[in-house]
């Protein structure tokens, strides 16, 4: 099928979504979640040999994290489904209403998008992630994976049509494109005759080849250099902790820790504690001079250093005069996606907090809490790194736009 054809019947399908009963939106997604665990194997199967294929390809082993599927990732998919179902169903709601004085009475009203397209790389359950909440919220969903995961996506998507179709739901609600060439998803970015929104999910290169190239209107979700400053007034025992859960625990997610930054009047007690802790994680650490002069074994960083994401056991390490240029810092090389202060001292989180430019900004926690389903929304479709039209991880209202609805009663103007 062709991507003009595709469009055609995702327009065909959002009008009967926008329609669809909320029960029957929650029976069909709980419909799906059960089909995906029923048949984990099949969907193993095809995983495996996207990861064959990966390893025989020398896949990055952050990227081989991301793309591996395992019954308890895929029972996660499924849970996500049912997260989702369960949550309340936010269309038709009025956000605002007023009355002005000749009587017209106006409400600002929840409506669905329309039709999402979504392009994204080696993650298989984005699959369910993606169809779960654009469903949710009405949205007909159109999918681009990434070759390295066709068979996985493939499998994944076929299980979730046959869920729907059980359900006398139009199947059409979520497609896949499975032709893996380029100028296939470079007719994919300018179908805006039928696609509302475009968003992608991936690396640098892929984001910043959608945004340059699409004719459709984007939401940009960004990578992920995400950094934590180690202040002052830091407690050593919250800190250690906390920057090895956040650069250790999933290496090859965007809301990992990549770099960190410390107040140079700790260097000398602090990064031989938080050293130790890395060594034993199998970090490698990469500083400035100041550092290196305290850690033998840390290698010199260059300035790519600090801008990097690595997706690896690899981290930067910089050390500054206090929080001003710390924040300074972290907007010159940060991603706009989650900065982190490690301090007891609340006028310095005060001004960490209102400098940093980002999506989410922490005060003594882990940055990896940047998920969807940490901040109680469900899966969600992505980070936003935006401004318009969403800022940080996307649930279901930032899946929806609005409609004024305007009741009169004979008003001209």
């Amino acid at each position: 099928m062709n991507i003009t054809e595709m469009g055609k019947r995702a327009e065909t399908a959002k009008y009967s979504l926008q329609s669809l009963a909320g029960e029957k939106k929650e029976q069909a997604l709980l419909a799906a979640a059960d089909l995906l665990v029923r048949e984990s194997s099949n969907i193993l199967a095809a995983n495996a040999i996207d990861i064959k294929n990966g390893e025989e390809k020398g896949m990055h082993p952050g990227m081989l994290d991301r793309l591996r599927l395992s019954k308890e990732r895929i029972a996660d998919m499924a849970e996500g489904l049912r997260s989702i179902a369960g949550l309340p169903d936010c269309l038709q709601e009025t956000i605002e209403s007023f009355e002005r004085p000749n009587g017209l009475k106006i409400s600002k009203v929840r409506v669905p998008l329309g039709v999402i397209g979504i392009i994204y790389e080696s993650r298989p359950n984005v699959t369910a992630d993606a169809f779960g909440l654009c469903f949710k919220t009405g949205n007909a969903v159109i999918l681009k994976g990434g070759s390295d995961a066709i068979h996985s996506n493939t499998e994944i998507t076929r299980i979730i049509r046959e869920a729907l179709k059980t359900m006398s739901v139009t199947e059409d609600a979520l497609q896949l494109i499975t032709d893996t060439d380029r100028k296939t998803t470079a007719e994919f970015m300018k179908l805006n005759q039928y696609l509302d929104v475009l968003i992608p999910r991936g690396s640098a290169g892929l984001i910043r080849a959608v945004v340059e190239n699409s004719t459709v209107p984007v939401i940009e979700t960004g990578t992920g250099n995400c950094h934590i400053y180690v202040d002052d007034a830091a407690d050593f025992e919250k800190a250690v902790p906390i920057i090895i859960n956040a650069k250790t625990q999933r290496i090859g997610v965007c809301n990992a820790c990549e770099s960190l930054v410390i107040h140079e009047k700790i260097k000398e007690a602090f990064l031989p504690v938080l050293a130790k802790a890395l060594r034993e994680n199998h970090v490698e650490m990469r500083g400035d001079e100041a550092v290196c002069d305290v850690l033998e074994d840390c290698i010199l960083a260059s300035p790519e250093d600090y801008g990097t994401e690595y997706l690896d056991y690899i981290i930067s390490i910089k050390t500054v005069a206090g929080v001003e240029e710390a924040v300074a810092h972290i907007n010159r090389y940060g991603t706009r996606h989650s900065e982190a202060i490690i301090t007891e001292n609340e006028t310095h989180a005060k001004l960490f907090k209102e400098g940093v430019d980002a999506a989410c900004v922490y005060v003594n926690a882990s940055t990896r809490f940047t998920d969807g389903f940490e901040f109680g929304l469900g899966a969600e479709i992505g980070i936003s790194t935006q401004k318009l039209h969403a800022r940080g991880p996307m649930g279901l209202k930032e899946l929806t736009t609005y409609k004024y609805t305007v009741d009169g009663n004979g008003q001209i103007r």
